[in-house]
């Protein structure tokens, strides 16, 4: 059934157990520590709404029904929990700001902080990393844990039209048109990010020309793309998560 196919309420489902098996993905791959980290997922029945992850909980156990649903205000409207007010401060902005953007993630992985302390983007030294290709910023100010609106609001300004942006000396954070492209960006990008790192640690890389960077992107950088990237990702989470 595709998104077109189902009713508010049907959409609004899938959503949210996209949310908590991109939740527990990002578990498996490691990205969890501590605290930090939020998926959100624009709630289809009130569009200022979002879905997120409760704060404190680590991404392997998070379920459907701990999802909370947070309004325009930072307010939990549905479910019971408190919300990261980074998450709140960063998610809300982007939200408001891309009204195209049905998910954002942003977690503290390993390569992608590492990568971020360079303060640049991502080079087209792989197939993978065209993806990326002229369709990420870098956010180059670090202004501490961002608890504020007004950082989420120059956060979202970086990101602009882009599907993902590196925070400088803190990680990465991508969007997409669905739970299961924002997931896949995040997960593909910090991978680029440890490629990267390898290749330059290694001696001088090659890159990739531009032309035959853009093209790469139109093919691999597309939502169906990543959607389809996402799947056997879904089917192993399912298949190793009883509870889903």
């Amino acid at each position: 059934m595709t998104s077109a196919r189902r009713t508010p309420q049907q959409e609004r489902d899938h959503r949210r157990l996209q949310l908590v098996v991109a939740l527990r993905a990002f578990a498996q791959a490691g990205f969890d520590e501590g605290a930090g980290g939020h998926i959100t997922a624009r709630d289809p029945l009130r569009p200022d709404h979002f879905w997120i992850n409760p704060f404190g909980r680590h991404f392997g156990h998070v379920r459907v029904e701990d999802l909370l649903l947070v309004d325009h205000e930072g307010a939990v409207v549905e479910g019971s929990g408190k919300v990261n007010p980074a998450g709140y401060a960063i998610h809300s902005r982007i939200h408001r700001a891309r009204p195209e953007v049905v998910a954002a993630a942003h977690t503290h992985s390993v390569y992608g902080r590492a990568f971020s302390s360079l303060g640049r983007p991502l080079d087209p030294l792989t197939q993978d990393a065209c993806a990326f290709f002229e369709d990420h910023a870098v956010h180059h100010e670090y202004g501490g844990v961002v608890l504020d609106g007004d950082e989420g609001t120059r956060i979202a300004r970086t990101l602009g039209g882009n599907k993902a942006v590196i925070l400088a000396n803190h990680g990465l954070l991508t969007v997409g048109g669905s739970v299961e492209e924002a997931a896949w960006w995040f997960l593909a990008m910090d991978r680029c990010c440890q490629a990267q790192l390898l290749a330059d640690a290694a001696g001088k890389p090659q890159l990739i020309e531009a032309d035959a960077a853009r093209a790469a992107r139109e093919l691999i950088g597309s939502p169906a793309i990543a959607r389809l990237n996402f799947r056997p990702v879904r089917e192993h989470v399912l298949n190793t998560a009883a509870d889903l």
